[in-house]
């Protein structure tokens, strides 16, 4: 089947596989975050239903189909990055596990709020506020990074009321909201139980940190070793390629 690309568009490689996703320099790409997410998060194997809130182009949808037969529901609000994502799933030949809602999450229809799911996903907007120049520059990266239509509440609030108990909640976000999504997680009967920062490189402050919860679980917090990105010579460390590859 012959998938048709738009003029701005290319398709690159997902790092240590053979997925292959559409993306654009016009619209949001994906980076290591959401790739880390997707390697972090616990995920059933041989079956079970996950949901990936804010997928963009599908890219945790395609990687968590690599790790799991689980059936597995991306909700995009960006009617131009659902579109991709659709056309992911199809270049993958990921269709018969991999379904995308065009949809905000605050108003999701009853097909995904009638099922609860074993795992809930989200690589959500980092920016609480936007400027008029950012949304004027480009919509597509304003939506995408910045709480315009989903605040991070929103999203554990969702999520706690999709995913089934003893189900997880993996979500990746900026360090500097770690105690503000711990606090949400508790508030909507999510333990936040695994937390790993990752930083740009030894003797940096972390840039990025992965959580995940547990629906009406007790609590006990495990803190993973840290994640070097890169070495003293700019290349990526051995212990983050491992990750980064699903190795």
């Amino acid at each position: 089947m012959t998938i048709q690309l738009h003029t701005d568009e290319r398709v690159d490689y997902v790092a240590g596989g053979k997925l292959k996703v559409i993306q654009s320099p016009h619209v949001f790409s994906f980076s290591i975050d959401a790739v880390l997410l997707a390697r972090f998060v616990h995920v059933p194997i041989q079956k079970g239903a996950m949901l990936d809130l804010c997928s963009g182009n599908g890219i945790i949808p395609l990687i968590l189909s690599e790790r799991s037969k689980a059936s597995i529901i991306g909700v995009e609000i960006q009617e131009r990055l659902y579109d991709m994502a659709e056309r992911n799933a199809l270049l993958n030949k990921k269709t018969e596990q991999i379904s995308f809602v065009h949809s905000d999450l605050n108003a999701l229809p009853n097909s995904i709020k009638g099922i609860t799911y074993d795992v809930v996903t989200c690589n959500p907007p980092y920016f609480e506020t936007v400027t008029e120049k950012e949304k004027n520059q480009n919509l597509h990266l304003a939506i995408a990074r910045h709480e315009m239509y989903c605040t991070l509440e929103d999203v554990i609030r969702v999520s706690s009321q999709l995913v089934k108990d003893k189900g997880k909640v993996a979500l990746v976000h900026r360090p500097e909201r770690l105690a503000s999504m711990m606090t949400l997680m508790r508030h909507y009967k999510i333990e936040p139980k695994r937390v790993q920062f990752i930083h740009p490189k030894q003797g940096k402050d972390a840039n990025i940190v992965l959580l995940e919860g547990i629906k009406a679980s007790k609590p006990g917090l495990i803190c993973l070793p840290p994640l070097m990105v890169y070495n003293n010579e700019g290349v990526y460390t051995e212990e983050f390629r491992k990750v980064y590859e699903g190795r």
